[in-house]
């Protein structure tokens, strides 16, 4: 019962309007779990409230009783967690690994050996390792497969998948004309639209107006039959959305009652073990229905193809053939549709659907995020071979050695190069007129949502993109890459190779000067604007230098100069879109048709343009400009910054070799810092030498408290981080103990910036509390604001106090204290030890009757007690 409802019962009188309001705040805190105020920040605090019959010193037969009600309750807690971590850390993953090693052993006998198995303490830690991988792979495909669904019923499913469901409207329509309900008209009316589409396929329902195209007849099953009335489609299409549609407010009940601390067995609850079970049977029927079925399809048929000598040297048998049993099952699921559709079985047509969707949307994403990056990062290595001094004969010896380390490092390079060349394409798409790069997906467009196109578009439109993006993406990487290495060999032949040895004779590590240039350098250059911005800038300057040299300034750019022609090709696309999305002639605008292919509706942010004469021959031309100008800036890239590093890095490392990364990433941030400044400078050259001068003096000021700041944050602090862990983590772990470390601080400033930027990211995802508002503090103040007294007093001196302090007391305890009380009684230092910890953690509960809310008085100038009833009483 809440306490307002004690109060109540207990007292005739109704509780005064403050003190409802204080029962009311204290039961919203204890469900939300609130520990700031929403409104003014202010922190809540709770005050004790002890029994009026508690003595000032609590006796010893209490302080007995308390340790040992404390000892009880921790040790029972300790059973309950060390359960709940043993069932979900050690009994799933064994499980699902179990069953996956058992399902595709291939025998008999492991069937009947799995209970035993189950009890197997042999490679125990591999398996969970493993387990846990299986149990996270069954968890995303069951996460994947309810968003897919709730792709499909939100987003509409496919036309033809809709279209199964007016069969039945068909079969019913001479009995409904015969009794005086049915379209007379029909076989000569076009099919009406379903009564309610979805918002997503609301441009399909005017699909037939375009020219069908004989592969996606194919994939729509040559539907031929007749149609039948408006109402009998619409009830038909309603029926097949009720079919996917579940009781969803019995769905929000289980979803409140079930809480995470209850679904894992945190509120100390023995609940948690059905979810075990069911946890463990659900990864059961996933390995077996996505992972086991697929595999021997493919099996049986590599074999049989006489196959399984290629696929065994790829040194990824099970992939391939997994992959290979998901292509013939959609392969079967498409023939067992057509025949569902012959005999008019429609339950079991529109089920045979679904799962092609759901084999089609999954084989699609490993060809999108799989093979495509894939590809790319192997023609970036073929293609730079020269770069390195490398050959395929040393390519193919390392993936001999190592094939899952290789294959991985191409798919993120290739990745990397894949998620840069879209940022490229988003930013052209903010200087060029929309309309330009209608052949390339907007990706900022809030219609493009690629699982509906998925979804929606037929196998042979996505296997035309993905071959369209291969060459696109291909060409590029030879005219950037390879290209340029064959002419700064040809012109600079002792500037190549690039050094790329793991290990050099420079007396810097290489991990240190690794995560240097991970952890400062590079975020420095991109988490910059000003680049973007030149970028953008060098972008629209080139593209305005080659519209007016070659007349295509209203192509590129659209322009409101010619109102007659502008107003003629206004009128022309208004004409166009009147036709019904009809496919128009050349000139005026075929990217329009195929954005409307694309997106299912009309062209998106088309504005209209001057076309010149001989317009294809200006196109022509320039893209050949473009390809000299992307030629030449790759040249710079290539050169300039390994130049510029090489030469800086020698005064420091002498003739020693160092890796190229690490000279191209010196010699860029240098380019970097003096374009910057050539640009202040330009920017403060028109205000005159006085205000140059107070800028000049501002900049310094600035800089001499950034670099203080600098050597405390970026210097001090990961020093002595580095050195704690060095000291409590890795030297215990590498050094006997009748042995002494060697430290090297070079390396424990490196690892310490990466942990200080761990412990910072950390603590600004987590609670509040002073750390991280200090850092919010700093960093919304910028270099330009930066407090150097708040910096040192609320932020600097407090870390590296702590960071001391953790240094220090227990050096003076091992060096100074321990020893003396070794040598007399080791077992009393302990047990001493202990019972200090427990009584530093032990509170009198006996005499605990409740918690008191604090009261908030702002002009008391500080927080005061209430003297209300409102409080959590234990």
């Amino acid at each position: 019962m809440d306490t307002a409802e004690e109060v109540r019962s207990s007292s005739s009188l109704p509780l005064p309007a403050p003190l409802l309001c204080f029962h009311s705040l204290v039961q919203w805190l204890k469900h939300s779990r609130k520990e700031y105020c929403e409104l003014c920040k202010h922190r809540f605090a709770f005050t004790p409230i002890y029994s009026p019959d508690m003595p000032s010193r609590l006796p010893v037969q209490d302080i007995f009783a308390g340790l040992v009600t404390s000892i009880g309750t921790a040790i029972r807690y300790w059973f309950h967690y060390t359960l709940v971590a043993f069932a979900w850390l050690g009994v799933v993953p064994l499980t699902a690994c179990r069953i996956y090693k058992c399902l595709f052993t291939g025998s008999v006998s492991s069937l009947l050996t799995l209970p035993l198995d189950m009890l197997s303490t042999y490679n125990l830690l591999a398996d969970c390792l493993q387990g846990c991988f299986v149990v996270t792979c069954t968890l995303c495909a069951f996460i994947s497969l309810v968003w897919l669904r709730e792709q499909i019923v939100h987003g509409g499913a496919p036309l033809w998948l809709e279209q199964n469901q007016q069969q039945p409207a068909n079969a019913a329509g001479p009995p409904n004309e015969a009794a005086g309900q049915g379209n007379g008209g029909a076989e000569n009316q076009p099919m009406p639209a379903p009564a309610e589409p979805p918002a997503e396929n609301a441009a399909a329902a005017e699909a037939p107006d375009l020219p069908a195209d004989p592969a996606e007849e194919m994939e729509l099953d040559n539907e031929d039959e007749e149609d039948g009335g408006a109402e009998d489609v619409a009830d038909a299409n309603n029926g097949a959305q009720d079919d996917m549609n579940w009781n969803a407010l019995e769905w929000d009940r289980a979803a409140e009652e079930l809480t995470w601390e209850r679904m894992l067995g945190l509120d100390g609850s023995l609940v948690f073990l059905e979810h075990v079970f069911w946890v463990v049977s659900l990864n059961t029927l996933f390995i077996l229905v996505f992972a086991f079925c697929p595999y021997h399809i493919g099996h049986f048929s590599v074999v049989g193809l006489g196959f399984e000598e290629y696929v065994r040297a790829s040194h990824f048998e099970g992939l391939i053939t997994t992959v290979v049993g998901y292509v013939l099952l959609a392969i079967t699921l498409i023939v067992c549709h057509g025949l569902a559709a012959l005999v008019r079985f429609q339950r079991s047509r529109r089920l045979l659907g679904v799962c092609y969707i759901v084999v089609k949307v999954s084989l699609l994403v490993v060809v999108e995020i799989g093979v495509f990056p894939l590809i790319c990062g192997w023609w970036l290595d073929i293609c730079s071979l020269e770069m390195f001094d490398a050959s395929l004969k040393d390519r193919e010896l390392s993936f001999e050695s190592a094939p899952g380390t290789t294959m991985f490092l191409h798919w993120l390079v290739g990745m990397v190069y894949v998620f840069y060349f879209a940022s490229f394409i988003l930013l052209l798409r903010e200087v060029l007129r929309p309309g330009v790069l209608w052949f390339l997906r907007n990706l900022n467009d809030p219609d493009f949502n690629p699982v509906q196109e998925m979804i929606h578009l037929p196998i042979y439109r996505h296997l035309r993109r993905f071959i369209l993006s291969v060459v696109v993406f291909g060409s590029i990487v030879l005219l950037m890459l390879w290209l340029p290495i064959r002419i700064i060999k040809h012109i600079f032949p002792s500037f190549l190779p690039y050094n790329v040895m793991l290990y050099s004779d420079a007396p810097v590590s290489e991990l240190s000067l690794e995560l240097l240039l991970l952890q400062v350098v590079l975020p420095a250059l991109l988490e910059q604007g000003h680049t973007r911005q030149w970028l953008k800038g060098l972008v629209r300057a080139w593209t305005v230098t080659a519209g007016y040299l070659l007349d295509l300034h209203s192509y590129l750019l659209g322009d409101q100069e010619d109102n007659e022609n502008n107003g003629n090709q206004q009128a022309n696309n208004n004409n166009q879109q009147a036709r019904n999305n009809a496919i128009p002639v050349v000139g005026e605008g075929l990217h329009a048709a195929h954005q409307a292919i694309l997106q299912q509706g009309g062209p998106v942010g088309f504005q209209p343009y001057h076309r010149p004469i001989k317009f294809p021959l200006r196109i022509v031309l320039l893209i050949l400009f473009m390809c000299v100008t992307l030629l030449l800036a790759s040249l710079v890239c290539l050169t300039l910054p390994v130049f510029t590093g090489r030469w800086l890095m020698s005064f420091w490392t002498g003739s020693a070799k160092i890796h190229e990364l690490y000279t191209a990433a010196c010699g860029l941030y240098v380019c970097w810092l003096s374009i910057r400044a050539i640009t202040v400078l330009l920017a403060w050259m028109p205000q005159g030498r006085r205000v140059i001068l107070l800028k000049v003096q501002e900049w310094t000021l600035m800089i001499l408290k950034t670099l203080i700041v600098a050597v405390l944050l970026a210097g001090v602090i990961p020093l002595l981080l580095g050195l704690l862990f060095e000291l409590v983590i890795v030297a215990p772990l590498r050094v006997p103990l009748d042995q002494t470390p060697l430290f090297y601080p070079w390396q424990d400033w490196a690892l310490g910036v990466l942990h200080a930027k761990i412990i910072a990211a950390i603590t600004l995802m987590g609670p509040q509390w002073w750390l991280k508002t200090v850092i919010e503090q700093v960093y919304a103040n910028g270099i330009r604001n930066i407090d150097l007294h708040f910096i040192i007093r609320k932020l600097a001196a407090p870390v590296i106090a702590v960071l001391l302090l953790s240094l220090c007391i227990p050096y003076v305890i091992a060096v100074g204290i321990v020893p003396l009380l070794v040598s007399q009684n080791m077992f009393l230092v302990y047990l001493g030890f202990v019972l200090i910890c427990v009584l530093f953690f032990f509170h009198p509960c006996r005499y605990l009757v409740g918690q008191r809310l604090v009261n908030y008085e702002r002009k008391a100038g500080k927080p005061s007690t209430t003297t209300h009833s409102s409080s959590v009483q234990e």
